[in-house]
Formats: structure tokens, C-alpha cells, sequence
């Protein structure tokens, strides 16, 4: 009966069963359909015969071959031979089966189909007895049983994995994510979701704004073919695992209404997290939440915060030992490490060598998680290998594993993210895919998709998003309560003691396996689970504090390769061109399809593509881009598996466009913005000149006025004289209307408050200039200037003034000038 743990161990221990159920039987297969072949799932007596039986078993002939067995209506026996050579074509060893040996096929039946067969080597060449044969038909149901278990679970997973990577770029319409991220969320995404195919590659092509008939941003040209930008996924280590982190922090900050600044420093360089901690001290933040790279290299930092006043917890990654920082909010390391070391106990009861990789062998967490593992296995026969460490540096972590691999290591334990892959990935390619056991931390995209194929078999998963999540609350505790009245409501880590005991907020672990057992949950109760987990922290609100709060979140960036955008120029009559021009997805074999020669059809031949598939991106009824799938294998891609293509192409699409209409409405915003400060600039340049303030005797000012006066520029207007007035100890002010537009009822009430308000000051005002036209419009409107004193022209004005400040003018002839 399968645990759920191990179906390979379950599959294994029926052919055996199998095998040992005939007299002188020496091995037997269980071949499976898969599509229009027949694989390889399990072997017993291969060993010797076969330096990599599963390498060698991978592909086990056409599928065809199981119609004889519908028609046999049960087990059948057939020369050993004949059947070698149809189904084990690279096996030359096993021409060493006797002669006149037979094999008996049993067929395995899945919901009522013939879905693969159990074939057990018979030397003797007997058929079985009646009792052998019920005994080898029970085995056959119990493996059909058993896958058939299987696929319902994965049926589960798969769907559940699809909502959620349709609600990823949902979400990420909301967040206007980049094409970058989005590529990698897709890439990543499809993989879990779409596992026979086994994609090599995603990128994402989209035609740049000139090649869609609009002004290019960037400056290219549309003449000389279609013009598009290539985003291509590297290699790298899986960076979903801080995003989570960063984006519980950002759910916590909007929920309290406090402002959060989530920042991402670089694996590799403690001094980008020291700065960001010295940037955030000099901002004076309310509150510092850090997952420390290093530890001891970045307490210095932290205790500057301390020092300065600013309340610091640590996420994900406990502080060193005596550190400033009070608080820890992340995962209790020891026990999640006790959890995956009784999960290998159970995947090995007999035993066997365990490899270990880890990021970090000074890591406090990666320290805590193999001491954790190493207490839970102790006393049984499992001999744990010491640690290795891949330093985010993926070639050297998958050729430490692979070395482990073909060592002969039976389990396996990923210590951190990306461990568990790398496991994954090398017992994949030495063809010991399900033999090695392996468990690891923490449910990436990779992860995913190997649990549902049987590569990993257990995970245990951190809720890191709930880590971000409750940091941020912590410290908004800390700074509306005080961090002492904070800290006192959370508990103590073990083994610590006194007033400066670290407190713990410990977040929790699920164990996930793909098909739920009494100690794990199923991939896609897990994933259900998780869904709600996030939606319901989104939904929670509180009470705005009554003050202004900002947080800073100092995270990590696992990535050491960023994703890569390259411009290119498509040839129309490439896949890529066919698709944009036509609208409608295209799938083929890069070996006889009649595209076979365009230019990227043959690059990808070189690259060892054989399926090539390319599906539009629609807006508005036309393709602005491409997603383009390779793999290695024929006739990858089914129409169920488009339609899925299809479904996270449309939604891609709706998630591009929007990234792309924020970018044009944000760069025009910035172009009006601009435009406007250079409005407003004129517009303070030509109110400067229109009202100018001009001294011309001792405390007498002129200040002419052209154009308009309303309501706004007469109180700028009263602002300047009555400053001008004060600071030049001014007795008189000759307001010169000559420049004026029209002298109306409402502009002459506006000089009437300004002659008042510079009385108060001590001064007078005279208004100068009044045209006859505005003389005669003030007396129609019946204008009141209230005493104001008034002169035609600003000459009488100026003699008025010094009449009333004492001067006079004075009229010489110039000794120069001739007379008349």
C-alpha cells in the first residue's frame, strides 16, 4: 500500500513481490504508458546487470504493444527474447537470459484501461499456475491502485497550482510587475503546472511601441521588419522565497496604514544591507525589520539603529548570540530540521548514506536545521554525510550534488530553497529520479513540480510570507506601545534567560507531500491552504495610528544572474513573425515541420529542441508579442496542454498591457510635470515683472501693473507693497494703471483694500495713469475710490509725492545746451 511518502519504494517493492512470487523468476519491470510509449516506473533484479537501469529503462518502446494484452483478457507469456528486443533495445546484457526463457505480462489497469504491464522473467519458461497467475493480477491492481491514487492527488495539485499561478499574474496586473518578473513567474509557473512536457525554456517576445504603429519611447525605427524586445530566464537561485517575505511585509504596512519600505540588497555583498540599515537610521524610521545575510557583520549596523532610538527585529535568520536586536520572527530551525530527519527515517527504514547541502555552513538557521536533523535520525541506521555548502553559487552546488549522486547517497536533505532542486535535478540526470530520497525546505516553483513527479518527496515549508507579515506588526507594536510593553507579550526563545533574552515569534512549518498522509497535507490542500492564509491577511484592517509611521524591510535577493532583455529585429516569416501576423498559436516539430528552415526554428534545432511552440499575446484583437515554449521532446505539447498556454498567455497579456500603459501614463505624467514647473516658472517670472516694486526718491515707490487684476494677484499684489512699504520706510506709492487691461468696478475695489491696508502702515497710495477710457467706464459703473488720490499721468504723480514728503523738483539747464 503506498504512504503517500514513496510511490517509487511502493512500485518497487510490487515487482519484487512480483518476482518473488514465481519459482526461479530473476527480474521483472513495471512499464507504463505514457502518451504513445511505454516508461520505465520500477525494477527488481537489474542490479549487476544494469550500471543505470533507470537510464537504460526510460524508454521502453511503443505503446502499442499493449492492445495484445486487452485482447488476451489477462496475463499472457511471451518469448523473453522477442520482448527484450522490442522493449529493451539498449540492454545487451540481458542476452544472458536462458534459453527458451519467457516473460509473463500482466496488464496494469488504470480506471479500466490498460495502462502499462508487469513483465516478470520466467527462465524455466513455464506458464504460472492458476494461483501465481490471481497472485501476479492482484500485484498488477495494487500498482494500478497506486498510480491511480497518485494521479488523482496530482490531478488536485495541478489544478490548484494552475488557480494560483493564474492568480501570480493577476496579481501582478495589481502590482504592475516587469516583464522580467513576469517571464520568470511564467517560466517557473508553467514548469510546476505542466510536467510531461518538461519545457527547457520560456521567453517572452513583444513587439516594441514603434512595430505597433505608435511612437517608440526608446527611439527605434519600425523600417527594416518588426522590431521586439527577448526576455529570457536564466539559470539562477530561486528568488520567489524573499519576494514572499517583502510582499507580507507590504500586506501587514497597508493593512495598519503605515508606510513600508521593502528594500532588496544583493547575496554577496553584506555591505548593501549595512547601508540600507545606515540609510534608513539617517531617514529616522519608526522601525527596522532585517533578514540578515550575515549576522555578525551586519550587528554593528543594527546596533547604530538600537543606539539611535529606531526598534530593529530580525527576520527569517536568528541574530548572533548577544545581539542588540531583541526580537526573532521566523521559524524555529531545530524542530522544522527534527521534522525533515523523521521524514528521511521514514523514506529509509533499512538505511543508507545521506548527502546535506546548504547555502551557508556558518548560517545560524542552516546550523540549527542539520542539528535538528541529526537528533531526529540518531539511533537508526541512517549515516548523514557532513554538510557541503553552495554559497548561492548554482554550478558549484550542482556539482557537489551530482558527486553525491553518483556516490551512492540514498536520501538526500536540502537544506535551504534551492538545495532541494539541485538534489532533484542531479538524481534526475543520473537516471536515480525517486531511488534517492529526497527531502528539502521551503516549496519554490521547482520544488513544486518535482514533489507531483516524484523527484522530491517531502517539503518542509516555511511561511515566510507570514514572517514579513508579522515583523512589520511587531514593530508597529513597538512603536505606538514602546518596545519594552511590545516585547513583554511575545515569548521567549528556549534557552535563553534574563531581561535580555531574545523573543521569539516562532511562524511555523507545514510538511507537504504530494499526496496527504497522518503527517503531512497534500500539495494541493497545501496550496488551498496558503491561498486562503494571504487573502485573509489582505482582507484585515485596524485602526489608522494617529500619527505617520514608516517602516524598513532589508531583505535579500537569492538571484546572482539578473534576466536578460535583448532587442531584436523578427523575420516575418520566422515562428514568431507567423504568430504576430496571424494571431493564432502555432505548435511543431522542429524537425519536419514546413518551417523547418525558418531562422529560429533552426537555432532551436541546434539548441536539441524538437517541439516548438510560440502562443500570441491578444490586445485588442491583435499580437503585441509571443510566449515561445521549447523542449527536447516529440510531440510535447497535447491541445489541453495549449489550452493552459493559452489561459496564462491572455492573462499575461492583460498583465503586460497594464505594466506597459503605467509606463506610457507615467512617462507622460513626468513630461506634463515637467511642462507644468516650466509654466509655473514663466508664469512667476512674468507676475515678477507685471508688478514690480521700483524705489525712485527716498520713501517713494512706483509700482506699475500690467494686464488683469483679480482676486489672487491682488493679494500677491498687497503682500509685495506692504513688504516694500516696511522695509523701505515708503510714505508714498504711485500706482501706475497705464498697463492695466480695463479698470472695472472689481479692479478698483481691489487698489481701494490696497490703499487701506498701506494707510495702516503710514503710507499713501496714488493711482496714476487712469485713461479717459477708464475714467469714463469707472464713472458708468459708479466706482467709489473711496479718497483715493488719483493723477493722470505719473509725473503729476511724482510731484504729488514729494509735495507730500517734502522734496521738490528742481529745473537747470544743462551748461551744454544751445540756445534756441
Amino acid at each position: 500500500m503506498t504512504t503517500g511518502l514513496d510511490l517509487f519504494a511502493t512500485l518497487h517493492r510490487i515487482v519484487k513481490d512480483a518476482v518473488e512470487s514465481l519459482p526461479s523468476a530473476l527480474r521483472g519491470v513495471l512499464l507504463v504508458r505514457e502518451g504513445d510509449r511505454l516508461v520505465y516506473r520500477a525494477s527488481h533484479g537489474l542490479d549487476g546487470v544494469l550500471a543505470s537501469p533507470q537510464l537504460a529503462l526510460a524508454d521502453a518502446g511503443p505503446a502499442s504493444a499493449l492492445s495484445a494484452l486487452d485482447a488476451a483478457d489477462g496475463a499472457r507469456v511471451v518469448a523473453a527474447a522477442a520482448w527484450y528486443r522490442a522493449h529493451l533495445p539498449h540492454v545487451s546484457a540481458l542476452h544472458l537470459a536462458p534459453e527458451g526463457a519467457t516473460v509473463v505480462l500482466t496488464p496494469m489497469r488504470l480506471r479500466g484501461q490498460t495502462a502499462g504491464v508487469l513483465a516478470i522473467e520466467q527462465p524455466d519458461g513455464q506458464a504460472p499456475s492458476g494461483e501465481r497467475w490471481a497472485r501476479l493480477l492482484s500485484l498488477a491492481d495494487s500498482a494500478g491502485a497506486a498510480l491511480e491514487r497518485r494521479e488523482l492527488y496530482d490531478d488536485k495539485a495541478r489544478a490548484a497550482q494552475e488557480v494560483r499561478l493564474l492568480e501570480m499574474v493577476l496579481n501582478a496586473v495589481a502590482a504592475r510587475t516587469s516583464p522580467h518578473l513576469l517571464v520568470e513567474m511564467i517560466f517557473k509557473g508553467i514548469m510546476s503546472v505542466q510536467l510531461r512536457p518538461q519545457w527547457r525554456s520560456v521567453r517572452l517576445v513583444t513587439l516594441s511601441d514603434a512595430s505597433r504603429g505608435g511612437a517608440s519611447p526608446r527611439g527605434e525605427a519600425a523600417a527594416g521588419g518588426l522590431h521586439a524586445y527577448v526576455y529570457h530566464v536564466p539559470r539562477r537561485a530561486p528568488v520567489a522565497y524573499w519576494n514572499n517575505i517583502a510582499d507580507g511585509a507590504l500586506v501587514s504596512g497597508r493593512s495598519l496604514g503605515v508606510t513600508v519600505d521593502a528594500r532588496i540588497a544583493a547575496v554577496g555583498s553584506d555591505a548593501d544591507q549595512h547601508q540600507l540599515v545606515d540609510e534608513g537610521i539617517a531617514r529616522r524610521v519608526n522601525g527596522i525589520a532585517v533578514a540578515p545575510l550575515n549576522p555578525e557583520s551586519i550587528e554593528p549596523a543594527l546596533r547604530r539603529a538600537v543606539a539611535a532610538g529606531i526598534p530593529v527585529v530580525a527576520v527569517d535568520t536568528p541574530p548572533v548570540e548577544g545581539s542588540s536586536v531583541p526580537a526573532y520572527i521566523g521559524t524555529d530551525n531545530v524542530a522544522a530540521g527534527r521534522l525533515a530527519g523523521e521524514l528521511m527515517a521514514r523514506l529509509l527504514p533499512d538505511g543508507g548514506k545521506v548527502g546535506v547541502q546548504t547555502f551557508s555552513l556558518a548560517a545560524i538557521n542552516s546550523v540549527e536545521r542539520v542539528a535538528g536533523f541529526r537528533e531526529a535520525v540518531s539511533g537508526t541506521p541512517l549515516d548523514v554525510q557532513p554538510p557541503t555548502e553552495d554559497l548561492f553559487d548554482m554550478d558549484l552546488g550542482m556539482r557537489l550534488v551530482r558527486e553525491a549522486v553518483q556516490a551512492g547517497v540514498a536520501g538526500a536533505f536540502g537544506v535551504c530553497a534551492e538545495n532541494g532542486p539541485s538534489w532533484g535535478m542531479a538524481a534526475r540526470a543520473l537516471g536515480r529520479a525517486g531511488d534517492v530520497k529526497v527531502v528539502t525546505f521551503d516549496l519554490v516553483m521547482e520544488t513544486t513540480a518535482m514533489l507531483r513527479e516524484g523527484t522530491v518527496h517531502a517539503a518542509i515549508v516555511q511561511r515566510e510570507h507570514d514572517m514579513g507579515y508579522r515583523a512589520v506588526r511587531v514593530l508597529h507594536d513597538m512603536a505606538v506601545k514602546g518596545v519594552e510593553a511590545a516585547l513583554a507579550g511575545l515569548p521567549v526563545r528556549a534557552g535563553a534567560a534574563g531581561k535580555s533574552a531574545l523573543r521569539f515569534v516562532d511562524t511555523g512549518v507545514d510538511v507537504v507531500t504530494l499526496e496527504g498522509t497522518p503527517w503531512s497535507l497534500s500539495l494541493a490542500e497545501y496550496l488551498a491552504l496558503d491561498t486562503n492564509r494571504k487573502a485573509a491577511k489582505r482582507r484585515r484592517q485596524v485602526a489608522h495610528p494617529g500619527r505617520s509611521l514608516e517602516f524598513l524591510f532589508v531583505g535579500m535577493d537569492a538571484g546572482a544572474e539578473g534576466l536578460h532583455e535583448q532587442r531584436a529585429v523578427l523575420d516575418e516569416g520566422s515562428l514568431v513573425g507567423r504568430v504576430l501576423n496571424t494571431g493564432r498559436p502555432i505548435i511543431l516539430d522542429t524537425h519536419s515541420s514546413e518551417l523547418h528552415g525558418a531562422p529560429d526554428v533552426v537555432e532551436a534545432r541546434d539548441r536539441g529542441t524538437h517541439t516548438l511552440v510560440g502562443v500570441p499575446l491578444l490586445a485588442g484583437g491583435a499580437a503585441f508579442g509571443v510566449l515561445v515554449l521549447e523542449s527536447e521532446r516529440r510531440a510535447a505539447c497535447s491541445l489541453e496542454e495549449l489550452a493552459l498556454i493559452e489561459r496564462v498567455a491572455d492573462t499575461m497579456a492583460v498583465a503586460i498591457e497594464n505594466v506597459q500603459l503605467v509606463q506610457r501614463i507615467t512617462e507622460r505624467t513626468h513630461e506634463l510635470e515637467q511642462a507644468n514647473r516650466h509654466q509655473e516658472s514663466l508664469l512667476g517670472t512674468i507676475l515678477e515683472l507685471s508688478s514690480p516694486v521700483v524705489p525712485i526718491a527716498p520713501s517713494i515707490l512706483v509700482m506699475p501693473i500690467v494686464g488683469t487684476m483679480d482676486a489672487q494677484r491682488a493679494g500677491r499684489f498687497i503682500e509685495s507693497m506692504l513688504r516694500d512699504i516696511t522695509e523701505r520706510h515708503a510714505r508714498v506709492v504711485l500706482v501706475d494703471v497705464t498697463g492695466m487691461a480695463a479698470v472695472d468696478a472689481a479692479s478698483a475695489e481691489h487698489l481701494v483694500r490696497a490703499a487701506r491696508a498701506a494707510r495702516l502702515l503710514g503710507a499713501d497710495v496714488v493711482l496714476v495713469g487712469i485713461t479717459p477710457a477708464a475714467a469714463r467706464l469707472m464713472v458708468e459703473q459708479g466706482v467709489d475710490l473711496g479718497g483715493v488720490v488719483t493723477r493722470s499721468n505719473l509725473e503729476l504723480g511724482f510731484a504729488y509725492a514729494l509735495s507730500k514728503t517734502g522734496g521738490q523738483i528742481v529745473y537747470r539747464r544743462s551748461r551744454h545746451a544751445q540756445p534756441v
